[in-house]
């Protein structure tokens, strides 16, 4: 077991022990799960809230807003080793740091692999990218780490089965040949709209990756790799010899990888001066989009993808263009002290400032001057008149939003945008309105046909792209999801424009259309079933349907049945893989228990039993520093196969479940 791990699972038994100064009298911690008739200590519950409260407000940063690590698996990490190789940029300081981290993270005591989150089963990709960077950093093959990390592979089939952007590295390590990877031509930025693919018709995501990437495939770059490190004792054939590269997924995909595969044969007769345009097209679309030192996309991988065209591409490295690339990746990094340091995949400061705020405006007694300063630092970034890929399906729609990011103008994203108008809306300031009325504006106008509302894009549903070779993480697309149009349902309901009523009415349609015969919603953008309820029921909360509605009250049923006996909740992420895991987990979780309670009162039951628990268990687990604290992973990227742990969400979503209660219980009493 590795120190983090054994960190971890003591953190774990001790956040499941009583803490005397906060377990209250009438919920005993021997007794919390059976007693159903008592109530929490009000004085217990005040306290808990003002630790919280005064532990959330430290966190915030001297111009109003909070900003909380977001961690992936070790992919990121490992991927920073191998760029700094592929470009010959060693750090060697850093590369030692980063190793450190990556070994901690490895799991020893059961499969010697590394897994895609806390808890998580051996994956392939992220396992093969991580043994090249260790031993990229100089570990021995021999040492007992890496013997057990490779016989773990080897029994799977070894690297060869690894994902296409593994293997798009690992051809670029010249470890396989090209055919073993997808044909990404840079000629993808000449195909009409109409032709069956087209960028417009991936997500943002997809789109910021793959034209890059395109320039690397198109110009078959090649890693400098100074120490000429291979990792052949990973396959079980020689890579020259393997033939199953892309084992068949569906009939489609049979079909989609023979047509590929033909296309990629013709590719020595593509005219030279079509391929060089495409290239200079594709460059010029990077670098229109590059975004300073915040990065292309604001995401990793086509931070990354990026950096190395531009150098293939001849640019200097002094180049202004790179050196704001170098400084991208750099912002991403993550110094523990003690010889560890990790990279994020993005950062999340407009995401993690308005869930703060949303958790301290909850508490209407609170002083506003905190609120104030988180809400006047977001106000300014919103995304009004730049240009962005979403004018391709709206060109006539004023912007309105808001990005993930510190900057990404490209790319606002719908949830971000609902959740800050929705702060903004809760001050009852006027000063905001003109801001209110833009994002409720621009929402409106990026509901997709089916009444339902993605993250970026409008009406991103081409499912028949997912079975393209390139695809098989199966996560090409942005269609809308339950979560994500419960925010924007909720936040135009709360507007209560006229002109809004109807996007309101078929987002509601859309909403009930979605739940599960469980009564649960499915959760895209957090774990899972638990979080995707309670972003609906929160939504219909806001649009004012009516509690006893036969929607409503199957989800409160599922929620209490997925109850742990200890008060909380928790689910696994290998719910995304299993749906009959949905609300499952071994241990619970501040943050799921917080979802679940939240829904709960949401749809009125703020003095179910089910709810008393869960307040409970939040009571008993906060921790000395007055939050909250578990290694579990808390969200995808993409369903089953990236994941985040959003370390925010332990810090101010159990205190959102906290004040609702007490406020919710001041009134009731009264």
């Amino acid at each position: 077991m590795s120190i983090s791990q054994a960190f971890f699972r003591t953190l774990i038994q001790k956040s499941s022990l009583s803490d005397s100064s906060l377990v209250s009298e009438n919920f005993p911690a021997d007794d919390v799960a059976g007693n159903e008739a008592n109530e929490i200590s009000a004085v217990t519950l005040d306290e808990a809230i003002t630790r919280a409260y005064t532990a959330l407000l430290a966190q915030q940063r001297e111009d109003g807003h909070w900003c909380f690590p977001l961690e992936a698996d070790c992919t990121i990490p490992a991927e920073y080793i191998l760029m700094m190789h592929f470009m010959d940029e060693v750090d060697t300081v850093l590369e030692r740091k980063i190793a450190n981290f990556l070994r901690t993270r490895q799991v020893t005591d059961g499969h010697g692999g590394w897994p895609l989150y806390y808890g998580g089963d051996f994956d392939m990709s992220c396992s093969v990218k991580t043994y090249y960077a260790l031993k990229l950093a100089g570990d021995s093959p021999e040492a007992a780490h890496m013997v057990h990390a490779r016989n773990a592979i080897l029994e799977r089939g070894g690297a060869a089965r690894s994902n296409v952007f593994t293997r798009l590295l690992l051809a670029m390590y010249r470890q396989i040949p090209w055919r073993g990877v997808p044909f990404v031509p840079a000629e993808i930025m000449l195909l009409p709209r109409w032709f069956p693919f087209h960028l417009s018709k991936v997500a943002y995501w997809s789109r910021t990756v793959m034209v890059p990437l395109s320039i690397l495939c198109t110009l078959k770059a090649k890693a400098i790799n100074p120490r000429n490190v291979h990792v052949q004792e990973l396959f079980v054939v020689d890579p020259v010899k393997e033939k199953n590269y892309f084992p068949v997924r569906t009939s489609l995909n049979r079909l989609l990888l023979y047509v590929e595969r033909l296309a990629s044969k013709l590719e020595p007769f593509i005219p030279s001066f079509i391929r060089r345009r495409a290239v200079k097209k594709a460059e010029q679309w990077v670098i229109e989009r590059l975004n300073g030192n915040d990065g292309l996309g604001a995401i990793f991988p086509a931070m990354v993808n990026a950096y190395e065209a531009l150098t293939l591409l001849g640019h200097d490295r002094d180049h202004p263009l790179l050196q704001q690339c170098r400084q991208s990746l750099r912002e991403l990094l993550v110094d523990e002290g003690e010889e560890i340091t990790w990279c994020q995949p993005c950062v999340s400061p407009v995401w993690d400032t308005v869930l703060a705020t949303l958790a301290l405006q909850e508490d209407k007694q609170a002083d506003s001057e905190p609120i104030r300063r988180a809400l006047d630092w977001i106000v300014p970034l919103q995304i009004l008149d730049e240009p962005g890929d979403w004018r391709d399906s709206r060109p006539n729609l004023l912007g309105g939003g808001w990005a993930f990011q510190y900057a990404n103008p490209h790319y606002p994203d719908l949830d971000d945008t609902a959740a800050v108008a929705w702060a903004l809306i809760q001050t009852g300031a006027e000063d905001y309105r003109v801001s209110i009325t833009r994002a409720a504006d621009w929402l409106a106008g990026m509901q997709s046909s089916n009444g339902g509302f993605a993250a970026f894009d409008i009406d991103n549903a081409y499912y028949y792209l997912n079975e393209i070779p390139f695809a098989d993480h199966g996560a090409l697309l942005d269609p809308p999801t339950s979560d994500v149009s419960a925010r924007c349902v909720g936040l135009l309901a709360l507007n209560g424009e006229v002109r809004h009523q109807e996007a309101v009415k078929r987002g509601l349609d859309f909403l009930f259309n979605e739940q599960e015969s469980s009564g649960a919603w499915f959760g895209r953008w957090g774990s899972n079933y638990i979080y995707g309820t309670w972003s609906v029921l929160e939504a219909f909360r806001l649009a004012r349907v009516d509690k006893g509605h036969q929607a409503v009250q199957r989800a409160i049923q599922w929620l209490e049945s997925v109850q742990r006996a200890d008060g909380g909740w928790g689910e696994t992420n290998d719910s995304y893989l299993d749906p009959q895991l949905a609300g499952q987990l071994e241990a619970s979780t501040s943050f799921q228990t917080a979802w679940a309670v939240l829904g709960l009162m949401a749809a009125g039951e703020v003095e179910n039993t089910a709810v008393r628990k869960g307040i409970d268990y939040l009571l008993r687990t906060q921790i000395a520093t007055g939050l909250w604290e578990e290694p579990w992973f808390t969200a995808p990227g993409f369903p089953r196969v990236f994941y985040l742990k959003y370390h925010g969400y332990s810090k101010y979503f159990p205190l959102w479940a906290l004040n609702r209660y007490r406020t919710l219980s001041s009134k009731s009493a009264v």
